[in-house]
């Protein structure tokens, strides 16, 4: 089970973008997220990778609340995660050769002998030919890059994607053999699935279920709102505060 609990983020803690929200994703399960851009839902996407640190809140993997992030989660956490990004030009080191872009995790987890078996493997199921993997980043089309990518993520067989408008920068064949190939790996590991995005016929067909960022963002308020009730619960005597008691009970209590 993928648990986000309570998740306040962003890059300001004076602002953040995400306020309150939970969601969980359970063992092959595939949910959608959905909504605008500049919402927060990439940030969240970021959170649930462990590739951002929330300003409150945790993310429980497996049962287990995730002790650190980015390279101070443990191996077996940062492995069991596979992401990716909307635009695989900033998310590819230009330096690389698609081979070893797509080798890349292994090497960080020192798997560096599994490369040439998980290369033959993977390259042919992304689309992409043989001929490719010696070029560099600026030298294929975004759609290929974007399948190299796809291939990074599953090299080293997570138990879980994220995958953050995976989609949004590529025609409608190449979405449709992306989200197959995805789809062919969960159904033979069992991965769960996050799949971020504002297109929702896309994310419909595509997932178990849909959560549109609007009822995550109700919800959370919510949440808020019950606590900020209960902690009128401090006046005299330990009884409630009422709107005698506390200059803002009337607003608090209106509605």
């Amino acid at each position: 089970m993928l648990d986000l609990m309570d998740i306040t983020a962003g890059y300001d803690r004076a602002r953040p973008v995400v306020r309150g929200v939970s969601l969980r994703v359970a063992p092959g399960e595939a949910v959608g997220l959905l909504g605008p851009s500049g919402c927060g839902k990439s940030t969240l996407a970021k959170v649930a990778a462990l590739l951002h640190r929330p300003d409150r809140g945790s993310v429980v993997v497996d049962g287990r609340a995730a002790p650190g992030w980015r390279h101070r989660a443990p191996r077996e956490l940062r492995t069991a995660f596979g992401v990716v990004f909307q635009q695989p030009r900033l998310a590819a080191d230009p330096r690389l050769r698609l081979a070893d872009l797509i080798a890349e995790p292994l090497r960080a987890a020192g798997r560096r002998g599994e490369a040439a078996e998980r290369l033959a493997e993977l390259v042919p199921r992304v689309g992409l030919g043989a001929e490719l993997l010696g070029r560099r980043p600026h030298e294929v089309s975004d759609g290929q890059l974007q399948r190299a990518c796809l291939a990074r993520a599953l090299v080293l067989r997570p138990r879980w994607l994220i995958c953050d408008e995976m989609t949004a920068m590529l025609d409608a064949s190449t979405t449709a053999a992306l989200v197959a190939v995805v789809e062919e790996y969960r159904a033979e590991s069992g991965a769960g699935l996050l799949a971020v995005g504002h297109d929702r016929v896309l994310l419909e067909r595509w997932c178990d279920r849909a959560v549109r960022w609007e009822a995550l963002a109700q919800h959370a308020s919510e949440g808020a709102w019950r606590s900020a009730r209960s902690t009128l619960l401090v006046g005299p005597g330990s009884r409630p505060v009422t709107r005698s008691d506390h200059p803002f009970g009337g607003r608090l209590t209106a509605g």
